[in-house]
């Protein structure tokens, strides 16, 4: 295996790892839960998925001219004009199984795109401005790695939040075993205090 497959390997298992986690992150909510804003400016986890699915799409189809073949389940770009959060929600037609099931076979269609071409594979993304729209996949996969994990710390903390769920991933939670949370965070509050004066 050549660097290149190496290093494509690499990228190609930690965005499945992150995607398979953001999707364990929201088992066992129901729709009004997934769908609840988190924050004042709309976070909700379903919304995350959906957001995370259109740019896949859009960076793993259409920036190496691979359009997704079911156009009606992007947002389109007539959308973004009067919605610019378009993405970030599932409208009452959609739902959370549906958004769900469109993200995993998103996951396939961008491992096609990983299949079919190299890491030095030019593509254009067609909403950035010239020059900056001229990319390669190896970019691209490292761009849409960072996004998906920034997203999947907002989606860790609204999680914790709602229910208290905590944990890297369902096979390694990464969270210490017996810890007196409540001693901790009396800890935390109290060094708050005295260092904040």
């Amino acid at each position: 295996m050549d660097s290149d497959d190496a290093m494509k390997t690499v990228l190609r298992n930690s965005l499945k790892r992150a995607r398979e986690t953001l999707v364990w992150k929201l088992e066992g909510l129901n729709e009004r839960e997934l769908r609840w804003p988190r924050t004042p400016t709309g976070f909700n986890l379903l919304g995350v998925v959906k957001h995370m699915a259109n740019v896949e799409i859009g960076y793993f189809g259409d920036t190496f001219d691979r359009p997704w073949p079911h156009r009606d389940e992007v947002v389109s770009d007539e959308v973004f004009d009067t919605d610019p959060q378009a993405d970030w929600y599932a409208t009452e037609a959609e739902s959370a199984e549906s958004v769900l099931d469109l993200y995993r076979r998103v996951w396939g269609f961008a491992d096609e795109t990983f299949d079919s071409l190299p890491l030095d594979a030019p593509g254009q993304v067609p909403h950035w401005p010239a020059p900056m729209n001229a990319v390669t996949l190896g970019q691209m996969m490292v761009h849409v790695l960072v996004d998906l994990t920034r997203h999947l710390g907002q989606v860790d903390v609204a999680r914790e939040g709602i229910d208290g769920q905590v944990g890297l991933s369902a096979a390694s939670p990464n969270i210490p075993e017996g810890q007196d949370w409540e001693a901790y965070l009396a800890m935390l509050r109290e060094l708050a205090e005295k260092t904040g004066r």
